[in-house]
């Protein structure tokens, strides 16, 4: 049976009321992508990246999973074959809906790095620069997410799921940040047949061979539905 390797983005989260850094009038707009989001502005400032991640994570504990999400993680469970999902989103929302696997390549939320000694553990609600290691005891806590500038999670794995591709899937995406707008390409190369699902279209439409437009909640439970159809898993 076919392996469906899909990659998410903030068209996902979106509709559970978390924005992303283009939205107007959002979190992020109240704040320099360079004071908050590149290990610069943390070092320069590591007490407004805290307060900015406090922020952000108290939005994501009070957000719930939407039906994308749920359709998703009835994929991941009811699909024959193999489901890997891959996302760039940084909240836990796809774990909360019951998907099975998730590659966060972005990092998560939810998560504290110590940059002293690279522990990782479950970040507590608020974080300070004065948030000790638990394994170090240093002061060098920062959110386990990937900054502008720093190398995303677990590429080598991503790239070798592209490669064994039946099928990508990109949904709420923009295709404008790399290296996920070129995973693609990637698949396409390798083969796969190629799929969008996203409320826009996104900067590299053309290199899929289908796109569908509308909201995250509207399409993925219909395409969910559909392909678990075809697969002889009866609809529920």
């Amino acid at each position: 049976m076919e392996k469906i390797v899909i990659l998410t983005g903030a068209g996902v989260s979106a509709e559970s009321g978390l924005g992303t850094f283009r939205d107007a009038g959002g979190l992020w707009a109240r704040y320099d992508l360079e004071d908050v989001a590149t290990p610069q502005g943390y070092a320069s400032d590591p007490a407004l990246v805290h307060a900015f991640y406090n922020a952000r994570r108290a939005d994501c504990l009070s957000a719930e999973p939407n039906a994308a999400h749920r359709a998703l993680a009835r994929l991941g469970a009811e699909w024959p074959g193999e489901v890997v999902l891959v996302t760039q989103n940084i909240d836990d929302l796809h774990e909360r809906a019951g998907q099975p696997r998730v590659i966060h390549m972005h990092g998560e939320l939810m998560r504290a790095l110590c940059a002293a000694c690279d522990h990782r553990w479950a970040a507590p609600p608020e974080m300070s620069p004065a948030t000790a290691c638990p394994a170090c005891g240093g002061a060098a806590a920062r959110p386990d997410v990937v900054w502008f500038g720093e190398i995303p999670y677990r590429m080598d794995e991503i790239a070798a799921h592209l490669e064994r591709a039946d099928l990508f899937v990109a949904i709420g995406t923009s295709g404008t940040v790399y290296p996920a707008a070129g995973f693609v390409q990637e698949a396409a190369e390798a083969g796969a047949r190629t799929l969008e699902l996203t409320l826009d279209r996104s900067e590299v439409a053309s290199l899929f061979d289908e796109s569908r437009l509308g909201p995250a909640s509207a399409l993925v439970p219909a395409w969910v539905a559909e392909i678990l159809s075809t697969a002889g898993v009866s609809r529920r």
